[in-house]
């Protein structure tokens, strides 16, 4: 990731300006943490145990990896949101659309189901109806 952030801001010009946008610690909770536990309970070698933009999911840390990487008058804004869930099943359609349907294409479809059918009862039966959605956005000016 280092190496890839230098690079972009190398492209940057005297003048210009490089954003980056990051996942904050909590997002999608709590409906993050109980998909991975139930990740963990069908299929262990699934589970993750890291992510590498786990390193960037603070502000403080945010802005040191910028700065290890080069890039100076960082500034980084949190923000914190909620989103609404119309129904549990948005959940489902929010992994099917983003970076964890890798993790759920590599099960076979019984695992899927009894995977899905586990998520929409964990938010069902703990009365779910909001994620919260925090986002880091730091800019750099060069």
């Amino acid at each position: 990731m280092i190496g890839a952030v230098r690079e972009l801001w190398r492209m940057v010009r005297p003048g210009g300006k490089l954003a980056i946008t990051s996942w904050g610690k909590n997002v999608f909770e709590p409906a993050n943490q109980a998909f991975w536990d139930i990740i963990k309970a069908e299929r262990p070698d699934l589970y993750k145990t890291f992510t590498p933009w786990d390193r960037i999911n603070e502000a403080s840390s945010l802005e040191n990896f910028l700065r290890e990487a080069g890039a100076t008058q960082v500034e980084v804004f949190a923000e914190d949101a909620i989103h609404e869930l119309a129904a549990p099943e948005d959940w489902w359609t929010m992994i099917m659309g983003g970076g964890i349907r890798g993790t759920i294409e590599q099960l076979d479809l019984e695992s899927r189901e009894r995977i899905r059918a586990a998520n929409l009862e964990f938010l069902r039966s703990n009365q779910v109806r909001e994620l919260d959605v925090n986002v880091l956005y730091a800019i750099a000016h060069k």
